[in-house]
């Protein structure tokens, strides 16, 4: 099904990258002339969980589906056979399967033989087999037949070469100081090739001459792949890497000596997750070929996780907008230097707010919505996708209030043929797929990596049976690339809140909240009885604000009017304890503007200290609302949040200047969706 990929039009447009290297139009409506000629570069697109790379794959396989030989392979998901023998490894199933997929007939595909494939693969599929275990050769046979099938599809179907390959193991004598895995293997070769292969002018085989050791005969070639095959190690990759080569040499003689126009876009190869072994084991043996001066005609789109993975460390680096019209990719004497490594950039408003309009056609929800998901998700193509589409199933009465909270509190249809999910858990599954997220959850409420520690001694203690639970999650929190923060144990706003939502309603006791109160507690005592920073910070998750305002009351008169301001920044950055389904204007929307009846003064206050603390009462809401990224902005309250900042300016015997500098800048940063700059005004100051 077609899919609206916003700002990823450089791949996908009739001109883009994906036809530049293909040599066609997306669904067949022109040629496009090669932009690298004879050597395309092996394209890898590269960014994190979330930034549409499979689904800029699969689009990419949709645009060019019957126009030209394809297929799209994850490398993360190579199936392993059950019971399979000694002769399979992941790479061999997924070469496989990739020939399986590139051989398909279509309309306007003429179907793709691998018949050098195909003896490879029977080759080291042969490897463990013995003449008394007839089943074991029988299974492993039957499973190539598909592969088989590119090359004589009536006779893979009829399977009684199965009985003519068994035959001829049973009579199969090793000569003295002969591998036996090569013995099998020629035999088993050779009855293949008489079964499928009678109609090729040359055979097959020959291409094998060129393996190692081989001298230029073909079976010899076959026999001491199984050889390497089955010794593993080193031997084994080198024989893995010749069979990929053999992948893109049928592929290449598909496009050899046909008539012109017979075949007009190049084979389109898309492996996802190619970061992981699998996928380094199929593209690396096509870069090297490559180096070496061969051309294979095969275009190899990749998508990786890891931007900075060490594979890619000499590959030509784009944008994604810089490859829209040209994606130059020289070459060097650097086998790394055929790759292009894209980097998937994120959405902008602009294309977020074209995604809320596709899904809420009328126009509904609050105008500031778009933005405000903006913010939540810095433009992750999944986290926009998925929120818009539960804006525009959200009935409309509940549209026309929603914030970004209130989307994470509703189901969205992620298929038509099953019922809707909550839109929180679906995203954090997708963005963080591990067995069992509640200790993420847990330390998602950490500062940095001591308090994470901190807080798993106190609350994960029987997570620990197997080492330390918070430098476990650090880590796959690293392996899944997620960037680490200076103020935060999860880098990752959206992660965060995603994590944060999940402590806070998925333990079942609401309105109690016991879960989200326990790990807040346990900060707040992990810094100590002094009211600090962190500690403030955790009173505000627990809903109380009161010390924060006297504290920031008493502090207010000292000299580091900055440091002041940090403070204030820092504590109100702390994430509002809401509460499910609540409806109408945010609570915190009333302190700020001064508005909330009879606010509470502590006791011994004089006219002046009681001004003063109202006031710094209501610039701490109206800082703590107007940055919560799961709020919508305010203009009323930004207004206020500048004319408190200016009347304290006023107050101050020393420190007008920065205050007043606030007052002007704090406001233009929220409207422009910064985090607020200390020193305020300052770019760098974040």
């Amino acid at each position: 099904m077609h899919r609206e990929l916003y700002g990823r039009e450089a791949v996908l447009d009739p001109h883009g990258l994906a036809a530049r290297l293909v040599g066609l139009e997306p669904y067949g409506r022109g040629r496009v002339p090669f932009e690298h000629g004879e050597d395309p570069p092996v394209t890898v697109f590269t960014g994190g969980r979330g930034m549409g790379k499979t689904v800029l794959l699969k689009e990419v396989r949709n645009h060019y589906r019957g126009l030209t030989p394809l297929a799209l392979l994850d490398c993360s998901a190579v199936e392993e056979p059950a019971d399979h023998g000694a002769g399979w490894s992941p790479v061999t199933g997924a070469l496989g399967e990739l020939a399986v997929q590139l051989g398909r007939r279509a309309d306007a595909v003429r179907a793709v033989p691998f018949p050098r494939l195909s003896l490879g693969l029977v080759a080291v599929t042969s490897v463990g087999w013995t003449r008394e275990d007839d089943e074991r050769a029988r299974r492993d046979l039957l499973r190539l037949g598909p592969l088989l099938a590119t090359v004589d599809a009536g006779r893979a179907a009829a399977a009684s070469w199965v009985g003519n390959v068994l035959a001829k193991l049973a009579g199969t004598v090793a000569e003295a100081g002969a591998p036996f895995a090569g013995v099998v293997a020629e035999a088993t070769v050779e009855t293949v090739a008489d079964e499928f292969f009678h109609r090729f002018r040359q055979a097959p085989e020959e291409w094998f001459g060129g393996y190692r050791n081989a001298g230029g005969r073909g079976r010899a070639g076959l026999q001491q792949l199984a050889v390497d095959f089955a010794q593993g190690g080193p031997r084994r990759e080198e024989a893995e890497a010749f069979l990929v080569l053999t992948l893109t040499e049928d592929l290449l003689r598909a496009y050899t000596g046909l008539r012109r126009g017979s075949r007009v876009g190049r084979p389109l190869v898309l492996l996802d997750n190619a970061h992981e072994p699998v996928g380094r084991a199929l593209v690396e043996p096509i870069l090297r070929a490559r180096a070496d001066g061969r051309r294979d005609r095969t275009v190899v789109l990749a998508g990786s996780r890891l931007h900075d993975h060490e594979a890619l460390r000499h590959a030509t680096r784009l944008r994604l907008p810089e490859t829209a019209h040209r994606a130059p990719c020289p070459r060097t004497g650097r086998v790394g230097s055929g790759l292009l490594a894209v980097e998937l950039t994120p959405l902008t408003p602009t294309q977020t707010r074209a995604a809320l309009d596709r899904h809420d056609a009328s126009d509904l929800a609050p105008a500031a919505l778009a933005r405000a998901v903006h913010r939540l998700t810095g433009g992750r193509p999944l986290g926009v996708d998925l929120l818009a589409r539960a804006a525009g199933e959200a009935p409309p009465a509940v549209r026309r209030g929603l914030t970004p909270a209130g989307l994470l509190d509703l189901t969205v249809e992620l298929r038509e043929d099953s019922a809707p999910v909550p839109v929180a858990p679906a995203l954090l599954a997708a963005l963080l797929p591990v067995p069992r997220p509640g200790p993420y959850a847990v330390l998602a409420a950490a500062h940095d990596e001591e308090s994470a520690r901190r807080l798993a001694q106190a609350r994960l203690a029987a997570e620990s049976l197997d080492g330390d639970v918070a430098l476990r999650v650090r880590d796959r929190l690293r392996a899944e690339h997620w960037a680490d923060h200076p103020r935060h144990f999860v880098g990752d706003p959206l992660l965060r809140a995603l994590l944060l939502h999940r402590l806070r309603f998925e333990d079942g006791d609401h309105p109690g909240y016991s879960a989200w109160r326990a790990v807040h507690e346990t900060l707040r005592r992990h810094y100590g009885p002094q009211p600090g920073p962190h500690r403030l910070h955790h009173d505000l998750a627990l809903g109380d604000t009161a010390e924060a305002v006297a504290h920031l009351r008493l502090t207010f008169p000292g000299p580091d009017v900055l440091g002041w301001l940090g403070l204030l920044r820092f504590v109100a950055a702390a994430p509002y304890p809401r509460e499910r389904g609540r409806t109408g204007p945010d609570p915190r929307r009333a302190v700020a503007l001064g508005r909330e009846a009879d606010p509470a003064l502590p006791d011994g206050l004089d006219p002046d200290s009681a001004e003063l603390h109202l006031a710094l009462r209501r610039l701490l809401h109206a800082v703590w609302l107007l940055t919560d990224p799961l709020a919508l902005p305010d203009e009323e309250v930004a207004d206020r949040l500048a004319h408190e900042l200016r009347r304290l300016s006023g107050r101050h015997l020393t420190g007008s200047g920065p205050l007043w500098d606030a007052a002007g800048h704090w406001p233009r940063d929220i409207r422009a969706w910064r985090e607020l700059s200390l020193p305020p005004g300052r770019e760098d100051g974040v």
